[in-house]
């Protein structure tokens, strides 16, 4: 290959030095191959995709392009341009520059701390913008512990726990301490219109039916006469305590209560462990989007600063008088589409990395970058059938549907039981306590009602019952069977929602499937395409540099340059965006909230059927 300057001028997409470092495909990198031959690395691109590829370890850096100091100082004698393009990029928008600077460190483990969930940013945590970069497998970690949906789904398994420990409770005693107290004060008036002398029960009764000493008569003790009335206040305190027991000795809805709440704590166990899956697939696919779009900005900034030194190139022919003025032109139109098209990739970073952020739940001053290069992740190491059923054995999602089918037969059981009889035992026992104190006791028109007044008297006793209680609902209008009827129906439609979901799991493998073997078909095809691209770049500039070929040539050439190294990018996120996907519907994850995570890239050879 040439050197990186030659003549004077540094044609950055012609360069193919150390600068260009290409990802290992069974050791070997396309730019060792374009070297010698060409065809012949391009054979062995293409054998190494048709065949079995092993997990690649210490991926190198894939940067495509120099670097930015390397290219600064190959033009360091066209100042006044790379002056104008970093003034017009900064122009552009503080906030879009602010949300792309590169990252200050490493980002650790207590920067990761999410925000309280009721809890809004201050516009001071918002103006910062702090700039953290991440591996994909740290990535993962934080959104296995951060992640706000996630702990969602695992308050909503301690809630059916709970309720499952609420339904065995049914079958134990319900015993209660029962008390009660108070005290009040009454006042009472009585009154005698008709005495009771006229009843002939004796002297005692009568109004003179008593002799006196003196010879005279008087009333009996309990004569009341006509008109006689009498008033007396009265405070009562009074307390009671005992204990109750209630046990139901036959109640046909307990046992099917129980059985629901352990399907529902299976279901919401197995959505948890989907959520996983889930999680982990959109996180990978978010840092995946995010490499693809930091090698984006890369490739179009690239792209820019080599419109600029092609177009200095340009002017110097245009007035020696080998080029038309028209090729000057179509040369500041290219340079500012390219623009253009940078400017987009830098707004398309700073939303996959706010797109990460939220996933990772972080907290709102910190904004993710990824630490990781791209590295192809491998040939997936199973065929289509077998990679079927594996997915359809012991998957979470089917499993939480027939979990939620078993309860809502459970559920229908426990309220058709509620036709059948239910009996209980009962039984307390308890003492009680109280005084009386009557007072103001006065009397009018001879008194009445004969009643011995007490001022002060205390009273105490106990009390104690034991009996069964039987309770059979002979009819209540349908209400209970309808009810019944409505649960069972309920559990049948989960038979269809089974069948929607197996379909949809075989759908997302297959389509994942045969992406990933599309992507890693494309990628062969990038490489060929990209190597060709660079040996015509390198030609078609010699070709212009010395009056052979147009302009126009070149800028096609250039664009197809670029279009190859977008393609090979977009080939390589490909094979690992559909390699995460079928581990998606493979992937062991633990159904228990409490069992620990390790995030896991890749399907080991001991989870192969």
């Amino acid at each position: 290959m040439p050197p990186c300057r030659e003549a004077g001028r540094s044609w950055i997409l012609g360069c193919a030095g150390s600068g260009w470092i290409d990802p290992p495909l069974h050791g070997a990198s396309l730019a060792a191959g374009l070297s010698g031959a060409p065809v012949a690395a391009a054979g062995r691109v293409a054998a190494a995709v048709a065949g079995p590829r092993p997990a690649l370890s210490q991926p190198r850096d894939d940067r495509y392009w120099l670097t930015r100091g390397d290219v600064l100082k190959a033009a360091s004698k066209f100042p006044e341009a790379m002056a104008a393009y970093e003034k017009a990029i900064a122009a552009s928008s503080s906030n879009l520059i602010k949300a792309n600077q590169a990252p200050s460190g490493p980002l650790k483990p207590e920067q990761a701390i999410p925000a309280p969930p009721l809890e809004l940013p201050t516009a001071t945590q918002l103006q910062a913008s702090g700039v953290q970069g991440l591996s994909l497998e740290q990535a993962l970690a934080i959104a296995f512990a951060s992640s706000a949906s996630l702990q969602a789904q695992r308050d909503q398994v301690a809630a059916n726990l709970a309720s499952l420990q609420a339904a065995l409770g049914t079958w134990w005693p319900r015993i209660s301490a029962v008390a009660s107290g108070g005290s009040g004060q009454s006042g009472t008036w009585l009154n005698a219109p008709v005495g009771n002398g006229g009843l002939g029960f004796g002297p005692q009764f009568s109004p003179n039916g008593l002799a006196t000493p003196g010879g005279g008569t008087t009333a009996g003790a309990f004569s009341v006469p006509s008109g006689g009335g009498a008033y007396l206040n009265q405070s009562q305190s009074q307390v009671q305590a005992g204990l109750e027991l209630q046990y139901a000795l036959l109640d046909f809805a307990r046992s099917p209560s129980v059985q629901a709440a352990r399907a529902r704590l299976r279901s919401a166990r197995n959505s948890y462990a989907a959520s996983l899956r889930a999680l982990q697939l959109q996180v990978s696919e978010a840092y995946y989007r995010l490499q693809q779009a930091d090698q984006t900005v890369r490739i179009r900034d690239a792209a820019v600063r080599n419109d600029l030194l092609i177009l200095q190139d340009t002017e110097d022919l245009r007035r020696a008088g080998l080029v038309p003025r028209l090729d000057v032109l179509r040369r500041r139109s290219i340079e500012a589409s390219d623009q253009e098209q940078l400017i987009q990739a830098l707004a398309d970073r700073a939303v996959a990395r706010r797109q990460l952020a939220v996933l990772l739940n972080l907290p709102p001053q910190l904004t993710p970058a990824a630490s990781d290069p791209i590295a192809l992740q491998p040939r997936w190491p199973l065929d289509l059938e077998t990679s079927l059923l594996a997915a359809y054995r012991g998957n979470p999602e089917l499993e939480a549907i027939l979990a939620t089918r078993d309860a809502l037969a459970r559920n229908s059981s426990a309220t058709a039981a509620g036709l059948l009889p239910k009996l209980s035992l009962f039984a307390n026992a308890g003492g009680s306590a109280g005084n009386t104190n009557q007072f103001d006791a006065t009397v009018s028109n001879g008194g009445c009602c004969g009643a011995t007044l007490i001022p002060v008297q205390n009273n105490n006793g106990y009390t104690w019952s034991v009996g069964l209680t039987l309770r059979w609902l002979l009819f209540d209008g349908g209400t209970t069977a309808g009810q019944a009827r409505s649960l069972a129906k309920q559990a049948d439609a989960t038979a269809q929602q089974y069948a929607e979901q197996r379909d949809a799991i075989r759908l997302r493998l297959e389509q994942a499937f045969f992406n990933h073997e599309a992507s890693l078909a494309k990628l062969a095809s990038a490489r060929r395409a990209l190597a060709a691209s660079l040996e015509a770049f390198r030609d078609v500039r010699l070709r212009y540099q010395a009056g052979l070929s147009s302009e126009l040539d070149l800028s096609n050439t250039q664009e197809r340059l670029i279009g190859a190294l977008v393609s090979r990018l977009n080939a390589t996120v490909g094979v690992n965006i559909s390699y995460a996907q079928l581990l998606r519907e493979l992937l062991p994850v633990p159904r228990d909230p409490a069992a620990p995570l390790t995030p896991q890239l890749q399907l080991a050879p001991g989870q192969q059927p």
